[in-house]
């Protein structure tokens, strides 16, 4: 039987410059979560540390190495991301060493034994890229051939982050999806991307857009009736913090080189249920949507940025790892999700 089961991004437990991943594993191991969604910059600073720091081949030794640590605590690597493609940037030799690197990253891939690669939309300047559809859905396109030459297959999750330069939304992410046509390419569902583009305003002071309750419920309408299941790569479930004033100039996460959006994902974002912490995105309702209307089954990612995962206190990972695992255990009674415990059970 095919059931939910908790992951957490690798990041959501400190950032690596701050926090080494064998803690942060253990952490996760200890708090029963069996599946990570492995950051890049965790691999990169295990390569940093071998002689000669971080070269190509330090990189797939240190992939070797977090293959060894992740099988000592039975924990899956669920996905390697983010991958920055930049998909449909005018510029050919930038985009031929995207290329590149995309070759090395699904190496490592398969070292890491994953089959996942998530590509979050680009949000490059407007004037670096080609504005048409057919650019991004082109650069696409050849990721996912790339990765169909691949043993075994490399499959891509392409996510709409909420302030992405063309793709900001589930429904332009899922357009792309359906005409890159490869079945090595599907989409990832982040519950934070979905709410904070359509219901939530970090700039405006009520936090919320115009008309935000009933667009969001259209689209989530629309989301169960247009997007296959098979074609749901991830999972990932995060809220955020309401802010005590509006996201513009002056606020304490303002930065003149970034969306509101961004800004206050990247210092705001909270798991699942803490309401405490000030999180207030109807994040139940898409969750269900996801779990129920659309009947996902498989890894679900508790994923959190935040400035917190920069606190140096060696107990941040630790008290993460809790944090998550509270949050999965709200996210299995609010939803009712199907689990290995539950299954189990009702075996017995």
């Amino acid at each position: 039987m095919v059931v939910c089961r908790p992951a957490i991004s690798s990041l959501s437990l400190g950032r690596a410059s701050v926090h080494d991943l064998p803690t942060k594993l253990l952490q996760a191991e200890k708090h029963g979560i069996k599946g990570i969604e492995l950051f890049h910059e965790d691999l990169e600073y295990v390569a940093k540390a071998l002689p000669s720091g971080l070269t190509p081949e330090n990189e797939i030794e240190a992939a070797h190495i977090l293959r060894q640590l992740c099988d000592e605590r039975s924990i899956t690597i669920v996905c390697l991301q983010p991958f920055w493609y930049d998909e449909g940037i005018r510029n050919p030799l930038e985009h031929r060493s995207r290329v590149a690197q995309l070759k090395h990253r699904m190496q490592l891939a398969q070292i890491l034994h994953t089959d996942i690669i998530l590509i979050p939309s680009t949000f490059l300047s407007a004037d670096l890229l080609f504005p048409e559809l057919e650019a991004r859905v082109a650069d696409l396109r050849e990721a996912a051939d790339l990765g169909a030459q691949q043993t075994p297959i490399i499959r891509f999750a392409y996510e709409g982050l909420c302030w992405g330069t063309h793709v900001d939304t589930w429904d332009a992410c899922w357009e792309v999806v359906e005409h890159v046509d490869r079945p090595n390419f599907g989409i990832c569902l982040d519950t934070f991307n979905i709410a904070g583009r359509v219901y939530a305003d970090p700039a405006d002071p009520s936090g919320k857009t115009p008309n935000g309750e009933m667009e969001l419920r259209a689209s989530i309408e629309r989301l169960v009736r247009t997007v296959e299941v098979k074609k749901v790569f991830l999972v990932q479930v995060a809220d955020a913090e309401r802010l005590f004033s509006p996201l513009v100039q002056g606020h304490e996460y303002y930065s003149a080189e970034q969306a509101a959006r961004m800004s206050w994902s990247r210092n705001c974002r909270l798991f699942y249920g803490e309401e405490t912490k000030g999180a207030y995105l109807p994040i139940k309702d898409v969750a269900q949507a996801i779990f129920h209307g659309l009947g996902f089954r498989g890894w679900v990612i508790n994923e959190l940025f935040s400035r917190s995962v920069w606190n140096p206190d060696p107990a941040t990972p630790a008290e993460h790892a809790k944090r998550a695992a509270g949050a999965w255990k709200r996210l299995v009674k609010d939803c009712n999700l199907e689990t290995e415990e539950k299954a189990s059970s009702k075996l017995a």
